[in-house]
C-alpha cells in the first residue's frame, strides 16, 4: 500500500517542478505542496533580476522531455530574468504537471504516521504524515512515501545584525530595510539619494551595480556598500577565472566602479543597531561607526526554514544546517561553492530513510547554489526512490569552477585575506574609513 502513496515535494520552484518531473517520467505519483498562488512564487519576487546562467544550465533534462510533445521549444541563448524564466519554461513546466501542483497550500509539519521523533519501534514502516495548512480550508494530513523539501530559502533572509540576530531596532525599523534586491527601474526611489547595500554575495554585487549607473548618470545619487569583513576578500569574485562568464563579470564591473569612485566601499562593518530618524535609517557598527542613508538594501544571504521539520530525525552539519556530507564542499569558510562536485542522493540522505533537502535549501546557509546542483540532485533522488541505484550513484554534472580557489579571507586581519581568486586580479586595497554621507 506505501508504493501507491505519492512522493510528497514540497515547493514548486524551479528544483521542485525538476523533481515532479523527473517523478512522472518514471511513473512515481507526485503531489507538489506550493504555498504561492502559482508556481515558481518565489522567482517571481525577483523576476526584475537578470541571471548569470544561460539558458542551456537553466532547463532540467526531465522537464525537457515532458514538455517537447506540447510543441513547447527549449531557449537556447542568453540570460534571461527571473521574469522570462518563469514564462519561457516554469510556467509552461506547471502547467504539464497540471492537478500535480497544489497551490496556496503551506506545509506547516512533517512527521511519520503515529510516531514522533522519539519513538524507535516500526518507524520506518510508517508513511510520511504532511501537515498542510491551505489559504481557504481547514487543515488536513496527507501520507506520502516519500518527502523531497525543495522549499528553498527565500522566505528566510538573513538580518542585518553582524551577530546572525537582528540587530537593535531592526525589527522595529524593518519597513525602512529592503531584504532583496529592489526594482531599480524605479528610479524616483534611488536617485538622488544615499543607498547603503550591507552584504558581500553576488545578491549584493547585483544591487551595487545597479546604482552605480544611477551615480554615473546623477553624481547625486550615492552608494555605500558595507562589508562585515576587515578585507574585500572574494567579494569581487573570481573574474576571469570564473567558468560562468557571466557571473565573473559582475565582480570585475563591480571592482572598476570602486576603484571609480562611483561606489565607497567600508570593511569590517558589523551592524550592531539600527536607528531611525524621520526619513532617514542609520547603521551603528559594532565599533562605532555610523552609515546614515535614505535606503538600506540588506543582502546578507538566507538560512533554511527548519522548523515543519522538527518531528524528523536529520543529520545536520551545526556550522552550515546542510546536510552533513556536503557541508564540507559547500562551505564558504573553506572555498567557494562553484568548485564543489554534484551531489546526488547518497549524500544527501538523512537518519529519517526516503526524506531529501533538495536545491538552495540542501545548501544551508552557504551562498551560491546554481540551478545545475538542484537539477543533478532531483534527477539522482528520483532515481534512488524509483529503485534504480545505479542511475542514482552515476554523476552526470560537472560544475563550473567560480575561479575562487580559496575561503573568505580571515575575518577580522586587515592584511592579505587567506582567499584569493585564481588567475584573478589582485585584490582591491581599501581602507576602514566610512564613507561622507
Amino acid at each position: 500500500m506505501e508504493n501507491m502513496l505519492p512522493v510528497a515535494v514540497i515547493g514548486a520552484g524551479p528544483q521542485g517542478l525538476a523533481a515532479a518531473a523527473h517523478l512522472v517520467e518514471r511513473n512515481v505519483p507526485v503531489v507538489v505542496l506550493e504555498a504561492g498562488a502559482s508556481a515558481a512564487a518565489a522567482v517571481q519576487e525577483w523576476g526584475h533580476v537578470r541571471l548569470f546562467s544561460e539558458w542551456t544550465e537553466l532547463v532540467d533534462a526531465a522537464a525537457h522531455r515532458l514538455l517537447e510533445p506540447t510543441g513547447w521549444t527549449a531557449p537556447t541563448s542568453g540570460f534571461p530574468t527571473g521574469a522570462q524564466w518563469i514564462e519561457k519554461y516554469l510556467a509552461p513546466l506547471a502547467a504539464v504537471l497540471g492537478e500535480r501542483i497544489r497551490y496556496r497550500s503551506r506545509v506547516t509539519g512533517v512527521s511519520r504516521r503515529g510516531r514522533d521523533r522519539l519513538v524507535d519501534a516500526g518507524r520506518g514502516e510508517q508513511p510520511f504524515v504532511v501537515h498542510v495548512t491551505p489559504e481557504e480550508g481547514e487543515e488536513y494530513r496527507l501520507l506520502a512515501r516519500a518527502v523531497i523539501d525543495a522549499s528553498g530559502t527565500w522566505a528566510t533572509p538573513n538580518p542585518a545584525g553582524a551577530d546572525g540576530l537582528p540587530a537593535i531596532g531592526e525589527t522595529g525599523a524593518a519597513e525602512a530595510l529592503s531584504y532583496r534586491i529592489p526594482d531599480f527601474r524605479d528610479r524616483e526611489g534611488f536617485e538622488g539619494k544615499h543607498t547603503v547595500v550591507v552584504g558581500s554575495g553576488h545578491s549584493a554585487v547585483t544591487a551595487v551595480l545597479a546604482l552605480a549607473r544611477m551615480a554615473r548618470r546623477d553624481p547625486s545619487t550615492t552608494v555605500t556598500w558595507a562589508l562585515r569583513r576587515a578585507t574585500t576578500g572574494n567579494a569581487f569574485g573570481g573574474g576571469e577565472a570564473d567558468e560562468l562568464p557571466a557571473r565573473g563579470a559582475l565582480g570585475i564591473r563591480a571592482r572598476e566602479h570602486v576603484e571609480a569612485g562611483l561606489v565607497s566601499l567600508v570593511t569590517g562593518f558589523r551592524t550592531e543597531r539600527v536607528a531611525r530618524d524621520g526619513d532617514r535609517t542609520t547603521l551603528i557598527a559594532e565599533d562605532g561607526r555610523t552609515l546614515t542613508a535614505d535606503r538600506v538594501v540588506v543582502l546578507t544571504g538566507f538560512r533554511p526554514d527548519l522548523s515543519f521539520l522538527s518531528e524528523l530525525r536529520l543529520e545536520l552539519d551545526p556550522t552550515l544546517q546542510a546536510p552533513v556530507r556536503i557541508a564540507a564542499e559547500v562551505d564558504p569558510n573553506v572555498h567557494s561553492c562553484g568548485s564543489v562536485a554534484a551531489t546526488g542522493a547518497a549524500d544527501l540522505a538523512q537518519p529519517e530513510p526516503d526524506f531529501y533537502l533538495v536545491g538552495a535549501k540542501s545548501y544551508g546557509r552557504a551562498p551560491t547554489f546554481l540551478a545545475l546542483t538542484g537539477y543533478e540532485q532531483v534527477r539522482s533522488v528520483v532515481a534512488e526512490l524509483a529503485g534504480d541505484h545505479e542511475a542514482a550513484r552515476r554523476v552526470e554534472l560537472a560544475l563550473p569552477d567560480t575561479g575562487v580557489c580559496g575561503g573568505a579571507g580571515l575575518f577580522d586581519a586587515s592584511g592579505t585575506p587567506a582567499g584569493g581568486a585564481c588567475c584573478a586580479p589582485p585584490l582591491l586595497s581599501i581602507g576602514r574609513t566610512p564613507a561622507a554621507v
